[in-house]
């Protein structure tokens, strides 16, 4: 082995997984007893030289040898400790077998003893893994974000990036955390690519899919609001792969998550400040930009901000089928939160022409929620349809209607289409040449 210390070595590609299922204190009831090897090991193994005739694995064995002497462990226990020690060196400590499970969608890490997963919508304290202390958790957040050239520290104590698998990890640290740190990380989960895997799931209908394959391809600004871990970005992903080959394509996030298969796109990506509190890039920033970077469309992961009057603004000057998501509990909470946005550019705008400018630029608002089943479903397709009395007329195209739970506690509903009369984003769906949406809409 050519790497000379195990810092270098935390990078190394694992190429065998030790899945670790049983609980920690199930092997080690002495909880202080397995915390105490723990740490002296790790902390003798972190800035110690490998020297190169010994393999990590020999190098690791003949620590724990060491360190063990005069402790009275069974082979199961010592076997379990090399596991936990090995994860710490060439994984990332505790939550590695996590990282590494497909089911669990996100992890929580609330304190040393406090892990929380989300398992089919579901979220459950995991009892079976733990950290040694506050120290511990901050060193496996080094160890993730290092290899993204990020940081935390006294200077820096929040990050916000993504991993290179794609998911996307949060961290935030004393000062700003007052109970310790903090680590959230939402898993990417490459099966949900396509449309078909939103209708496998329920998530949506047959007709709602092909409304929404022709709505893009036909050039509609869409929004797409919902609560956190209601899939948004999942449903924003999937959207942009109706956009065809032949158009370019500006994405701009905080953490690049979208992940387009189109020949012509440019992903741009947000920069926090360095040292000084200097360099830093917004949203904003990279909105402006974008309009002098000749884009046919133009999305933008996430508008929470002052960004908000600015991709409204390209939506009505000729960038027709940009996309984005926000934060909000249904399309009306959604336009309001808009207006808010567009306030804080510090424009003094009436707000009757705010409304004006949002209904010119905004065809499509989709609202996604996580049911209390933990599913997550389209619940509405609402088009801004105009105003009256200064006030935005909204009508819903597509609903999900719940009337209840069946008794496996699942959320028992239907969609409904109302189909009485064609939407106003008709004509100008069909402008484009598309109709598929002709038999599923008759006039009055």
């Amino acid at each position: 082995m050519k790497k000379n210390s195990l810092l270098e070595a935390f990078n190394i590609e694992r190429k065998e997984t030790k899945v670790n299922s049983i609980n920690d204190y199930e092997i080690f009831p002495d909880k202080k007893l397995l915390d105490e090897l723990r740490t002296k090991i790790i902390e003798n193994l972190i800035d110690k030289k490998i020297p190169e005739e010994k393999q990590l694995n020999q190098f690791i064995n003949d620590e724990i040898d060491s360190t063990i002497e005069g402790y009275d462990l069974s082979n199961l226990e010592r076997s379990h400790l090399y596991n936990l020690i090995d994860n710490e060196i060439q994984g990332y400590g505790p939550l590695t077998e996590l990282l590494e499970d497909k089911n669990i969608t996100e992890i929580m890490v609330n304190g040393p003893d406090e892990i929380f997963i989300e398992i089919d919508g579901q979220i459950v304290k995991d009892e079976s893994i733990s950290f040694i202390n506050e120290e511990h958790i901050i060193r496996t957040i080094q160890r993730l974000i290092g290899p993204l050239g990020r940081t935390i520290d006294a200077n820096n104590p929040m990050v916000d990036s993504r991993l290179q698998d794609g998911s996307r990890i949060n961290a935030v640290i004393p000062p700003l955390s007052t109970k310790g740190p903090v680590i959230t990380i939402r898993k990417f989960k490459s099966e949900m690519t396509t449309i078909e895997d939103f209708l496998r799931i329920g998530s949506l209908t047959p007709y709602m899919a092909t409304f929404l394959d022709a709505a893009v391809r036909g050039k509609c600004n869409i929004i797409i609001c919902g609560g956190t871990g209601s899939g948004k970005t999942t449903l924003l992903n999937i959207l942009s792969g109706f956009i065809s080959q032949d158009e370019r394509i500006i994405t701009i996030e905080d953490a690049a998550e979208l992940h387009l298969n189109q020949n012509h796109v440019i992903s741009l990506e947000t920069r926090v400040t360095n040292y000084d509190n200097e360099g830093e890039i917004t949203i904003r920033d990279l909105v402006i930009n974008s309009l002098r970077m000749r884009p046919d469309r133009i999305i933008v992961g996430e508008v929470r901000g002052k960004e908000a009057f600015d991709m409204l603004q390209a939506m009505n000057t000729g960038h027709e089928g940009s996309m984005t998501t926000l934060h909000a509990n249904g399309p009306k909470d959604a336009l309001n939160r808009l207006e808010t946005m567009v306030l804080m550019s510090g424009l003094d705008i009436p707000v009757k022409a705010i409304r004006e400018y949002i209904v010119n630029a905004i065809d499509l608002i989709i609202n996604i929620d996580r049911m209390s089943d933990g599913k997550r479903k389209i619940t509405s397709i609402t088009e801004l349809s105009g105003m009256k009395e200064e006030e935005i007329l909204l009508k819903e195209i597509f609903a999900f209607k719940q009337v209840g739970l069946t008794e496996k506690k699942e959320v028992d509903g239907e969609y409904i289409l109302y189909n009485d009369e064609y939407p106003s984003v008709y004509n100008k769906i069909a402008s484009k040449g598309i109709t598929e949406l002709d038999s599923m809409f008759e006039k009055n």
